[in-house]
């Protein structure tokens, strides 16, 4: 499946019917025309005359313009160890052509270098889509009446690992570090039937965009808290990632554990969360236009939260001032 230096053991295709058939047999053998409903999953045509098949799910760093890629919902999460990596991975080299085959892991469990977390977390995770130096900031072009109102920008979402490339530069037959390849159950766990929390996201707003970039409807559609937030905006690139992410505490396989505190948007100088309205504050402005006004919608952070109650841990985030000491 990958040429040259970048080819190594791997997944390369869906596994034969017999691997499916020990517990999916009544699903094989159903009576449905022209074909079973579950040859779907892997076939591109569901017809037993075509044995054409989409591509492997993990297999999302292959460009092949021959084989068809299903944008597909898994009922498996990864359970990858933050707290076991953030000492170990290190990134030594830039990656090229945004492939994660072009990064290096730098397993150095001798000496836990202290930028160690930083240095580990664009490993996996890089800005997608950047406006760097390009006068467009906008994924698609806004249209002239946008004004004030929200439209997606470039370098909002960072990707995350789509197939075993970093994972198996360590983890392979010959490293003997556990988990090997073979052990697919280690890192993948089924989904959980409340590991679907509600995500702020509206899918009609992201069509009316014309959004169709599968990483990008992928990720913002699994943003259970501000769906706004773009990480390459404002002072965002110039902050390290443990500022607002507490990596050491992540567990994939409960989303809680991801969300990012919201006193982090205070920062030490303000930032989004000051003292008073009047020192500039975001959250402050938009906590005061609520109590005034219920139906008003809270933009500068959110797509679809907005229009709903305000969360208790918001009012909360802002610091009390201590009153001052009259002089005796």
């Amino acid at each position: 499946m990958r040429k040259g230096d970048a080819a190594f053991p791997d997944v390369s295709d869906f596994p034969e019917h017999s691997s499916c058939l020990n517990c999916h047999r009544q699903q094989f053998f159903a009576r449905e025309r022209p074909a079973p409903v579950i040859c779907a999953n892997c076939h591109v045509n569901n017809s037993p005359r075509d044995t054409s098949r989409y591509l492997f799910p993990s297999l999302g760093d292959v460009t092949d313009p021959l084989l068809k890629r299903r944008e597909l919902t898994l009922e498996f999460l990864v359970g990858f160890p933050h707290d076991k990596h953030i000492d170990v991975v290190g990134l030594n080299a830039p990656p090229v052509d945004g492939y994660a085959r072009a990064l290096f892991i730098n397993a150095s469990l001798q000496e836990k270098k202290k930028d160690a977390t930083e240095a580990s977390c664009p490993v996996c995770h890089q800005t997608y889509q950047p406006q760097g130096n390009s006068s467009e900031e906008y994924v698609v072009k806004p249209p002239k009446t946008l004004g004030d109102n929200f439209w997606l920008k470039k370098g909002t979402f960072k990707t995350t690992p789509n197939s075993h490339a970093v994972c198996f530069t360590c983890h392979n037959s010959d490293s003997g570090i556990a988990p090997e390849p073979k052990d697919c159950n280690v890192c993948h766990k089924l989904r959980s039937p409340d590991a679907r929390p509600r995500a702020d996201f509206d899918p009609k707003l992201a069509s009316e965009m014309g959004i169709s970039d599968g990483v990008i409807l992928a990720r913002w559609s699994r943003r259970t808290s501000a769906g706004a937030f773009r990480h390459e905006g404002g002072e965002h690139p110039n902050l390290g990632c443990t500022s607002c992410h507490n990596v050491a505490a992540f567990n994939l396989l409960d989303v809680k554990t991801l969300k990012v505190p919201l006193r982090s948007c205070g920062g030490a100088d303000g930032c989004h969360i000051t003292p008073t309205t009047d020192d500039g504050g975001a959250l402050n402005f938009e906590l005061d236009q609520k109590k005034k006004d219920p139906a008003f919608v809270c933009t500068k952070c959110h797509i679809v939260f907005g229009k709903e109650a305000v969360p208790a841990d918001h009012p909360q985030a802002i610091s009390t001032p201590e009153p001052q000491k009259k002089p005796s």
